[in-house]
Protein backbone atom coordinates (compact mmCIF):
# COMPACT_ATOMS: atom_id res chain seq x y z
CA UNK A 1 0.00 0.00 0.00
CA UNK A 2 1.30 3.46 -0.91
CA UNK A 3 2.01 5.86 1.94
CA UNK A 4 -0.48 8.74 1.82
CA UNK A 5 2.23 11.19 2.95
CA UNK A 6 4.32 10.20 -0.09
CA UNK A 7 1.33 10.89 -2.33
CA UNK A 8 0.72 14.32 -0.77
CA UNK A 9 4.40 15.24 -1.07
CA UNK A 10 4.46 14.06 -4.69
CA UNK A 11 1.49 16.31 -5.53
CA UNK A 12 3.23 19.33 -4.00
CA UNK A 13 6.58 18.53 -5.62
CA UNK A 14 4.97 18.32 -9.07
CA UNK A 15 3.01 21.59 -8.77
CA UNK A 16 4.18 24.33 -11.14
CA UNK A 17 3.13 26.99 -8.62
CA UNK A 18 5.29 27.86 -5.63
CA UNK A 19 4.16 26.21 -2.40
CA UNK A 20 5.56 27.45 0.91
CA UNK A 21 4.13 25.89 4.08
CA UNK A 22 4.52 27.53 7.49
CA UNK A 23 3.75 26.39 11.01
CA UNK A 24 1.90 28.60 13.48
CA UNK A 25 5.14 30.26 14.55
CA UNK A 26 5.52 31.39 10.88
CA UNK A 27 8.52 29.10 10.40
CA UNK A 28 8.90 27.84 6.83
CA UNK A 29 8.69 24.05 7.15
CA UNK A 30 8.35 23.09 3.46
CA UNK A 31 9.08 24.58 0.05
CA UNK A 32 8.38 22.71 -3.16
CA UNK A 33 11.03 22.82 -5.94
CA UNK A 34 9.17 25.65 -7.71
CA UNK A 35 9.23 27.77 -4.54
CA UNK A 36 12.93 27.07 -3.99
CA UNK A 37 13.68 28.30 -7.51
CA UNK A 38 11.26 31.24 -7.29
CA UNK A 39 12.74 32.54 -4.03
CA UNK A 40 16.36 31.76 -4.91
CA UNK A 41 17.47 35.41 -4.78
CA UNK A 42 16.20 35.55 -1.17
CA UNK A 43 17.95 32.32 -0.18
CA UNK A 44 15.94 29.52 -1.82
CA UNK A 45 16.23 26.30 0.19
CA UNK A 46 18.13 28.20 2.91
CA UNK A 47 14.79 29.81 3.87
CA UNK A 48 13.65 26.48 5.34
CA UNK A 49 13.57 26.78 9.11
CA UNK A 50 13.48 30.58 8.95
CA UNK A 51 10.59 32.91 9.77
CA UNK A 52 8.33 33.88 6.88
CA UNK A 53 7.76 37.19 8.65
CA UNK A 54 11.42 38.13 8.11
CA UNK A 55 10.72 38.11 4.35
CA UNK A 56 7.93 40.69 4.57
CA UNK A 57 7.51 44.35 5.40
CA UNK A 58 5.69 45.54 8.52
CA UNK A 59 2.28 45.94 6.80
CA UNK A 60 2.48 42.44 5.29
CA UNK A 61 3.53 40.93 8.63
CA UNK A 62 0.53 42.60 10.27
CA UNK A 63 -1.82 41.20 7.62
CA UNK A 64 -0.35 37.68 7.91
CA UNK A 65 -0.91 37.79 11.69
CA UNK A 66 -4.52 39.00 11.21
CA UNK A 67 -5.25 36.20 8.76
CA UNK A 68 -3.81 33.54 11.07
CA UNK A 69 -5.89 34.96 13.94
CA UNK A 70 -8.97 34.73 11.69
CA UNK A 71 -8.10 31.10 10.84
CA UNK A 72 -7.89 30.37 14.59
CA UNK A 73 -11.28 31.98 15.30
CA UNK A 74 -13.39 29.38 13.46
CA UNK A 75 -12.77 26.07 11.69
CA UNK A 76 -14.83 27.41 8.76
CA UNK A 77 -12.25 30.20 8.19
CA UNK A 78 -9.85 28.58 5.73
CA UNK A 79 -9.18 30.77 2.70
CA UNK A 80 -8.32 34.46 2.26
CA UNK A 81 -7.67 36.25 -1.02
CA UNK A 82 -4.54 38.36 -0.48
CA UNK A 83 -3.74 39.98 -3.83
CA UNK A 84 -3.64 39.82 -7.62
CA UNK A 85 -0.21 39.78 -9.21
CA UNK A 86 -0.83 41.55 -12.49
CA UNK A 87 2.63 40.85 -13.92
CA UNK A 88 2.10 37.09 -13.61
CA UNK A 89 -1.71 37.25 -13.97
CA UNK A 90 -2.38 35.25 -10.85
CA UNK A 91 -4.46 35.49 -7.70
CA UNK A 92 -2.83 34.69 -4.37
CA UNK A 93 -4.54 33.27 -1.29
CA UNK A 94 -3.59 32.23 2.24
CA UNK A 95 -4.97 28.80 3.10
CA UNK A 96 -5.39 27.26 6.56
CA UNK A 97 -3.96 23.81 7.21
CA UNK A 98 -5.89 21.77 9.77
CA UNK A 99 -5.53 18.33 11.32
CA UNK A 100 -8.32 15.71 11.30
CA UNK A 101 -10.01 17.31 14.32
CA UNK A 102 -10.06 20.75 12.67
CA UNK A 103 -7.27 22.24 14.78
CA UNK A 104 -5.19 24.84 12.93
CA UNK A 105 -1.67 23.46 12.38
CA UNK A 106 -0.24 25.89 9.81
CA UNK A 107 -0.92 27.73 6.60
CA UNK A 108 0.34 28.16 3.05
CA UNK A 109 0.13 30.57 0.16
CA UNK A 110 -1.81 29.36 -2.89
CA UNK A 111 -1.14 30.78 -6.36
CA UNK A 112 -3.81 30.47 -9.06
CA UNK A 113 -2.63 31.51 -12.50
CA UNK A 114 -5.23 33.01 -14.84
CA UNK A 115 -3.43 32.65 -18.19
CA UNK A 116 -4.83 30.05 -20.57
CA UNK A 117 -2.66 26.94 -20.88
CA UNK A 118 -0.37 26.97 -23.93
CA UNK A 119 0.57 23.29 -23.78
CA UNK A 120 -1.20 21.15 -26.38
CA UNK A 121 -3.77 18.82 -24.85
CA UNK A 122 -2.45 15.29 -24.26
CA UNK A 123 0.59 15.97 -26.45
CA UNK A 124 3.14 13.99 -24.38
CA UNK A 125 0.99 10.81 -24.50
CA UNK A 126 -0.30 10.84 -28.07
Amino acid sequence: MTDLNEIYKSVLEADRAAVVICDLEHIIIYMNPTAIRRYDRWGGAALLGKSLLACHNEKSREMIEKVVDWFRADTANNLVYTFHNEKENKDVYMVALRNDSGELIGYYEKHEYRNPETMRMYEPVI
